[in-house]
């Protein structure tokens, strides 16, 4: 295995530091990989967070699974970038300097902004060299994702995964174009997206059962011998649906991310800050709550609640 132009032989471990750009102080933009090569021959498997900087829970995760040994895999191996956004990361930032998403910047441009260059990386020295991924992300703003994964379900190697996996949930997500797994799939290439918890806000449970459900997958693939059994029923959700706001307010919920709600179910109250109003909302589906925005003044159209559909 070659990474940044460094060679991992089998039985060897190497941390890397790739220097990707550098801000005007100086200051060197690097993303850290740390890469396991087994013995034994079998999957490459890619573990990455923070490809969006201020989402930490799955900086935790990767760390913690190169804390405790996890990725010193008996066959194969395993690429670990805990941190891919850098800078995003140091300034609590989902994006890079110029306000780009790196996760709709693929396949990058090696001359591009910051967050092309950082996918064009990706893309050319790292998604070829792995069989599979996982893609550690939190809910954006202020919004909590209970512990769930999304994949194309109609491919049956992604169920196999997000199966194997068994977070809580498993969504039927399709590819976002300028994404990292539409970008990936175009090489053959399957990520897995693991969602758990907020922005910026560490979440246990939710950095737990990614940790948990990645050490599954390892045993899954061969990789590993050992694998926490899980404790609950792995949920397929079909279709998913958002409860939006339809009038500006303030949101007090009767439910909690996690639970199950029926059609028409009163999920909460909108009410006025003022005492003019307060009105009940209610779920047009019946389903699970994967997502709960946690602001409770809301606006206009504002995201509520995410319910995902069996």
């Amino acid at each position: 295995m070659n990474i940044n132009g460094r060679d991992i032989l089998p039985g060897q471990e190497k941390n890397i530091r790739v220097a990707i750009s550098k801000l005007p102080s100086h200051t060197p933009i690097d993303i850290s990989i740390t890469v396991y090569n087994a013995e034994q021959s079998g999957p490459t498997v890619l573990l990455m967070g923070g490809m969006h900087g201020d989402e930490i829970n799955g900086v935790e995760i990767v760390r913690r699974m190169i804390e405790n040994g996890y990725h010193r895999v008996s066959k194969g191996a395993t690429i670990c970038i805990p941190v891919l956004n850098v800078y995003g990361f140091i300034h609590f930032s989902r994006t890079v300097p110029d306000g780009k998403d790196v996760n709709r910047s693929f396949p990058g441009n090696k001359n591009g902004s910051l967050a092309a260059r950082m996918a064009d990386y990706l893309m050319k020295d790292v998604i070829p060299q792995i069989d599979l991924g996982v893609d550690f992300h939190t809910g954006g703003a202020e919004r909590t994702n209970y512990p769930q994964t999304r994949c194309v379900m109609k491919d049956e190697q992604n169920v196999e995964m997000a199966t194997a996996f068994h977070a809580p949930f498993a969504l039927d997500s399709p590819y976002r174009s300028s994404s990292l797994r539409w970008a990936a799939a175009k090489q053959g290439k399957r990520i897995l997206v693991y969602e758990g918890g907020q922005s910026s806000r560490f979440d246990e449970y939710a950095i737990q059962e990614g940790i948990n459900g990645t050490r599954r997958l390892l045993r899954h693939l061969g990789m590993a011998d050992d694998a926490p059994e899980p404790q609950y029923d792995n949920l397929r959700l079909k279709s998913s649906s958002w409860i939006r706001a339809r009038k500006s307010g303030l949101f007090q919920p009767l439910v909690q991310s996690g639970d199950k709600v029926n059609r028409n179910q009163v999920v909460g109250y909108l009410a006025d800050p003022f005492g003019e109003f307060k009105k009940s909302v209610k779920s047009k589906v019946g389903g699970y709550v994967i997502g709960l925005n946690n602001n409770p003044l809301l606006h206009e159209g504002d995201a509520i609640m995410h319910i995902g559909v069996i």
